[in-house]
């Protein structure tokens, strides 16, 4: 990955006192997750580049986690190597530090002085589209030029990647420009290599201070930079605006129910709600969210006192840890306390602890499998466990055209291993169903498209009466 800064401010090797890097070296920098390289490709009183090169060892940070995790090719074989992501953020701060700083021993009024600049990303992933990324950088003061990479240059008709060159030119004091790319090189791939708690929002507010505030897309920033968790992208923005701390990471059910009605419901939302509603309907007293991700679901039915006990799983501790704080298991009274069970577990392997359970909530899961385990997945669930309900959702993949920020043939999400049309998921279904004594209804999830279907499928899965022992 490669960052270059360019100035033409006479003289232009002034750049190298702002950096504390000396134009005539290049030097090597040990980071966590492999090495950065700073050094001048050009020199000149009229013109002086800066390179910060990148080289993320991708084997090594896979290697360095748990051994008793699974195997995924996926962790090897990826974009992270090659694109500007929260490695290059870390890496600006760092290697150029003191700059990031405002801090110039030699040659300190250079601080302060705007100088014009020109940095180039030539890959920078950006979820979003070109839209979303001038929407960023302009209002900044940003000339922006954007060149979007194909997805295949031997093969122009699969469509565009969401990767672009970018140049950006204005005329700033360095440690501002470098203020906005700490912050927002990350927004744009919305994926950090890191866990995201209140630290990062203490950074998100300093690095942001005298311009995120004004900023048009603040909420947006805000909510990309801080991972999508919702108390801290609120505590960030009311920090932002001046306004005192929320005592609540949830809003009043007034005020949800006014919003529900100023604005379209999320199919986030509207998933949760299908899912609540059919397990509602099954008479379900205690249920399982396999996968349960950070919690939202269990939250739900945490809301309705026909669910008595409610247990989720993951495979991920860091998101149970999550999950834990997002419904504020130690502030819960002890009769809510009882009714929720928190535990770490794989859906590859018998585990007894969840037997005896009326149903089973299976949340955009399967498609995060790959379709070689899918089998042992399907014995867990159908065989052993056994619940008398199990509610299943997965994308329908036939409904992604209908999005125009989604590439051509790309899935939803960078860790999904397939994603299923209608067809292959009642195929699927069914023959489960079949196989292990149980009967499946289908329901749509979110506004129906008339070619393409819903964009979420359901499957209902109810146990056959007089086969309910069979194994």
């Amino acid at each position: 990955m490669l960052l270059s800064i360019t100035t033409t401010r006479r003289p232009a090797t002034d750049l190298g006192y702002l950096l504390h890097k000396h134009p005539d070296k290049f030097q090597s920098f040990n980071l966590s997750f492999g090495r950065a390289h700073a050094y001048y490709s050009e020199v000149g009183d009229d013109r002086c580049t800066a390179c910060l090169l990148l080289d993320v060892d991708a084997v090594g940070l896979v290697r360095g986690r748990n051994p008793d995790q699974d195997f995924l090719l996926a962790q090897y074989v990826n974009d992270r190597p090659y694109v500007a992501s929260s490695f290059l953020s870390v890496a600006i701060a760092q290697v150029f530090g003191s700059a990031l700083q405002g801090r110039c021993k030699d040659r300190p009024e250079l601080v302060t002085t705007p100088i014009p600049l020109e940095v180039q990303l030539d890959v920078l992933p950006v979820r979003g589209g070109e839209a979303f990324l001038r929407a960023v950088f302009e209002p900044l003061g940003y000339a922006v030029e954007a060149v979007r990479h194909p997805l295949d240059e031997t093969f122009p008709e699969w469509g565009d990647s969401p990767y672009f060159a970018v140049t950006l030119r204005h005329t700033l004091p360095l440690s501002e420009v470098l203020s906005h790319l700490y912050v927002l090189i990350p927004v744009f791939d919305a994926r950090k290599h890191y866990y995201v708690g209140h630290d990062e929002m203490e950074k998100l507010l300093a690095k942001g201070e005298g311009w995120l505030a004004r900023h048009p897309a603040k909420d947006e920033i805000a909510r990309r930079y801080l991972g999508n968790r919702a108390s801290l992208y609120k505590l960030a923005l009311s920090r932002l605006v001046g306004d005192e701390e929320p005592e609540d990471d949830e809003t009043p059910e007034k005020e949800r129910a006014e919003e529900r009605l100023e604005k379209p419901i999320s199919l986030n939302d509207q998933r949760l709600g299908a899912v609540v509603a059919a397990l509602r309907a099954s008479g379900a007293k205690r249920v399982l969210d396999l996968g349960c991700g950070e919690g939202k679901l269990i939250r739900e039915l945490l809301k309705d006192r026909q669910f008595e006990e409610v247990l989720g799983m993951d495979v991920s501790v860091r998101t149970m840890e999550v999950a834990a704080r997002r419904l504020k298991l130690e502030r819960l009274p002890d009769a809510q306390a009882r009714r929720v069970k928190l535990m770490h577990g794989s859906l590859m392997y018998r585990d007894r602890r969840l037997d005896g359970f009326d149903a089973a909530a299976v949340v955009e899961v399967v498609e995060h499998l790959d379709p070689p385990r899918l089998r042992a997945f399907e014995r867990v669930l159908f065989e052993f466990a056994r619940p008398g309900t199990v509610v299943l959702t997965t994308p329908n993949r036939e409904f992604n055209v209908t999005w125009d920020t989604l590439p051509a043939g790309a899935f939803r999400h960078a860790d999904h291993r397939f994603e299923w049309t209608r067809e292959e998921f009642q195929a699927w279904a069914t023959a489960v169903a079949s196989r292990f004594g149980y009967a499946v209804r289908f329901l749509p999830v979110g506004a129906e498209h008339p070619d393409h279907g819903p964009p979420t499928q359901l499957g209902v899965f109810t146990r056959i009466a007089h086969q309910r022992d069979a194994r």
